[in-house]
């Protein structure tokens, strides 16, 4: 009996050993293969204790000025960075500062930062969620099989991966999280049991809630979906007529209230910051008229899709792949049709069942809960979160752990049926259909290692290279400066014209080396009016101007010297981008 135990205890190590080298497996690999973005940059410069505001705007700089921000600053201090992100950004410090100390460990002591060293410790965390969702559902769930599949889901999910590959505050704030959901659901089951919550237990929450809104202010919106489940939990106990104990309501209120407290502490630091509005501009919704209504839904389903699975499908790689993106479009169709039906009726299985009731209300409560706080800021206070699938890292553990329920119930089935309505049933073994669901999942995985999904928002590798095959004169590369966000983007150009450089040298021989040896360009960031015609009327002609992102009202280049460009280029995802050919 305690052989059997011990091989039992031994295999479910070895299995949960699987699952987090599967995990660590797809988030490091091609780690900094992808092009960091603008978000990314201003990550890279406030971890490293630099600034923005030393870049000089409305006049000519090189390319080493402009990444200049990204070299190794050995004098930088945690205070730096607190200090550069308070007075420039809208983040809080926690994730910046845990950041520059790992750079410090591990990057060169001088030069440009490492994009692999950034990366692997949002990367690093991602794997740690992997154990910790393990043991959130051991919690709730009896059965081993829950939270196997629970950690098998989150190795392989493309939403995870891609938070993980990021070098952002995610993939920590997920963790805070999945510790936040713990002391939740230690509390749900407290209450249902009509016991009080220890102190202690109510202190740790307190600490990990405080910490979680130091990480990024979004937690907030994993509290509040807390707070609903539990306050819905204690109307159901007083529709029991129990009477509840003054002590026993206060235990439960303590958390609440200091949490809260932790959270208001930042509120001076957001709201004094000028920097907070021009940054979540994008966010801010508009009137909605016609399809705008229903355009948070579209995109909030777009978020909850790959989650599970996400082929090639994106609509950046049509012109070049149309036929893969035709085919996976279908195969992912084909697959949700099938695999919905079945997530359902496993659901209600679960809910039905007097073992798994308890538990599978919790997490679809706070699931259900966590959404329409998402779609109530999005229609009645015009806060569109839906736009960024990001920001799903708030209840994206639960969504996990539910989906772990339901495999282990579809594991133990000998048939499932997938129906809608009327049509046709798909009848197949429940372990064969547990496989071909995760399955889906290991290919969801590779699809975005291999940058064939969640691409970036911003591609100037992409533009680099456009750049370079139509340009054999000196360049400039103007864009109008509103915050770091635009500083990032001519940052994105700069980086991959020195990465593409590098390369040249080492690849004597190649036919592009032509357009290698090109001078690096010039740069212009312009926040002031009719400034860009008198600044390129300075420079020495011939010359080729590229501007990108350049309102077409605010163009006032002299037509008689500089020639628009109305050739057709190929689009590149975050780069508007018009060539003006200026000649003597």
């Amino acid at each position: 009996m305690i052989n059997k135990k011990l091989s039992t205890g031994n295999l479910e190590i070895l299995l949960l050993g699987g699952w987090i080298t599967i995990a660590l497996i797809l988030r490091f690999t091609a780690l900094d293969g992808k092009p960091p973005w603008a978000d990314e940059f201003s990550t890279l410069v406030f971890s490293l204790g630099n600034s923005f505001r030393g870049i000089p705007l409305n006049e000519i700089i090189s390319l080493d000025t402009l990444l200049e921000p990204l070299e190794i600053n050995p004098l930088a201090t945690s205070r730096d960075v607190i200090r550069h992100l308070i007075t420039e950004s809208n983040h809080p410090p926690v994730y910046f500062v845990l950041l520059h100390w790992w750079m410090n460990l591990f990057n060169p002591s001088e030069g440009y930062v490492s994009l692999w060293v950034a990366r692997s410790l949002p990367a690093f965390f991602g794997v740690l969620s992997v154990p910790v969702i393990y043991n959130l559902a051991k919690l709730t769930y009896s059965s081993p099989l829950v939270r196997h599949f629970a950690a098998a889901m989150m190795a392989v999910s493309p939403y995870a991966i891609y938070l993980a590959q990021e070098t952002r505050h995610y993939t920590l704030a997920l963790l805070f999280v999945l510790a936040s959901l713990g002391c939740f659901v230690k509390a749900c089951q407290r209450l249902n049991q009509g016991k009080s919550l220890p102190i202690s237990l109510g202190f740790i929450w307190i600490f990990l809630n405080c910490l979680g809104i130091a990480i990024h202010y979004f937690f907030c919106l994993t509290l509040c979906a807390e707070v609903i489940v539990l306050g819905v939990m204690f109307l159901s106990k007083c529709k029991e007529k129990i009477r509840l104990k003054p002590g026993f309501i206060a235990s439960f209120i303590l958390p609440i209230v200091g949490s809260l407290m932790g959270g208001l502490v930042w509120l001076p630091v957001f709201y004094t910051n000028s920097y907070g509005s021009k940054l979540t501009q994008w966010i801010q919704g508009s009137d909605r008229v016609g399809f705008a209504w229903i355009s948070p839904v579209v995109q909030a389903i777009s978020g909850w899709v790959p989650m599970i699975s996400l082929l090639p499908i994106e609509s950046a790689s049509f012109a070049q792949y149309p036929l893969m993106v035709i085919s996976f479009s279908l195969i992912m169709v084909l697959f949700f049709f099938w695999v919905i039906p079945i997530l359902i009726t496993g659901l209600r299985q679960l809910y039905q069942n007097g073992e798994t009731r308890f538990s599978t209300s919790i997490w679809g409560g706070f699931v259900i809960s966590a959404i329409v706080i998402f779609f109530s800021l999005t229609y009645l206070f015009n806060i569109d979160l839906t736009k960024g699938a990001r920001y799903n890292f708030t209840y994206f553990p639960a969504v996990i752990i539910l989906l772990g329920s339901i495999l282990a119930w579809m594991f133990k089935q000998e048939r499932v049926k997938s129906q809608w309505f009327q049509l046709p049933a798909i009848t197949m073994n429940g372990k064969k259909a547990v496989f071909l669901i995760w399955l889906m999942g290991v290919s969801s995985g590779v699809t975005v290692v291999a940058n064939f999904g969640y691409q970036k928002f911003y591609k100037p590798d992409t533009l680099v290279t456009i750049i370079k095959k139509n340009s054999t004169v000196p360049l400039l590369i103007a864009t109008p400066q509103n915050t770091h966000v635009e500083i990032g983007e001519l940052m994105g150009i700069a980086w991959q014209w020195k990465k593409a450089e590098g390369r040249g040298k080492k690849e004597e021989g190649v036919i592009m080396l032509r357009n290698l040896s090109l001078d690096a360009p010039k740069f212009l960031l312009v926040n002031q009016t009719n400034l860009l015609k008198t600044t390129v009327e300075k420079l020495a002609f011939p010359l080729d101007v590229w501007l990108v992102n350049f309102p077409k009202n605010r163009v006032d280049l002299d037509q008689n010297k500089c020639q628009k460009d109305t050739r057709s280029r190929p689009s590149v995802d975050g780069y508007n981008y018009q060539l003006y050919h200026c000649l003597k």
